[in-house]
């Protein structure tokens, strides 16, 4: 017996981090995993178009200026010198993701989604006064800024559907720790096919 349903009328698609950075091969950081990743993505996100699904992206943003995110930089310094630059080519969504007009776009320092941005806000009205109790997690990268954000969808009483084939690691080994450590305590894990179904 599953604990909840996967309902589209009350749901959101998040995509996590696909920017130029993470998926493009040579960039700063490059996840092979989320640019395979790329064709299940895109079928998610034209599925819930059509269904009235929204869709919802965030971007990892650095700063030339200053360090805005010290923790991460300390213990992956080359992000203080490239990666996620706010203005670059590399900080923006790739192409074949490209949100359309209306579509909401959460800028982030921390791997949390959550954490200093609007999300919650704009989860609690994006379809009605707290329409949405779903979110569908995709994107990259699956162990740091996916896990994390799906964590603390949880915490906030948000049900997590974290899509199996449509989240990108660093590892196989670190894909699937976080699809049994999500699928065992804070959501239920699908793959895309289970969505789409879902959707239909």
């Amino acid at each position: 017996m599953v604990p909840w349903e996967l309902r589209p009328e009350s749901s959101v698609l998040l995509v996590i981090d696909m920017q130029n950075d993470f998926v493009r091969e040579g960039f700063p950081m490059e996840v092979p995993m989320a640019r395979s990743r790329l064709p299940a993505i895109r079928t998610l996100v034209h599925a819930c178009r059509a269904t009235g699904v929204p869709v919802v992206y965030t971007r990892h943003v650095l700063y030339d200026s200053f360090d805005v995110s010290p923790l991460e930089t300390a213990y992956q310094p080359k992000l203080r010198e490239v990666g996620m630059r706010d203005g670059t080519y590399g900080a923006e969504i790739v192409d074949e993701l490209k949100p359309e007009p209306g579509e909401v776009v959460i800028r982030k320092h921390r791997y949390d989604a959550f954490h200093g941005t609007e999300l919650d806000t704009v989860l609690g009205t994006l379809r009605g006064p707290r329409g949405v109790d779903t979110l569908i997690v995709t994107g990259t990268v699956t162990e740091v800024c996916c896990e994390s954000t799906a964590r603390s969808a949880f915490m906030r009483d948000y049900q997590v559907a974290f899509v199996s084939d449509a989240t990108g690691a660093l590892s196989d080994a670190a894909q699937e720790a976080t699809l049994r450590t999500i699928g065992s305590f804070f959501g239920r894990v699908l793959d895309t096919s289970q969505v789409l179904e879902a959707l239909r």
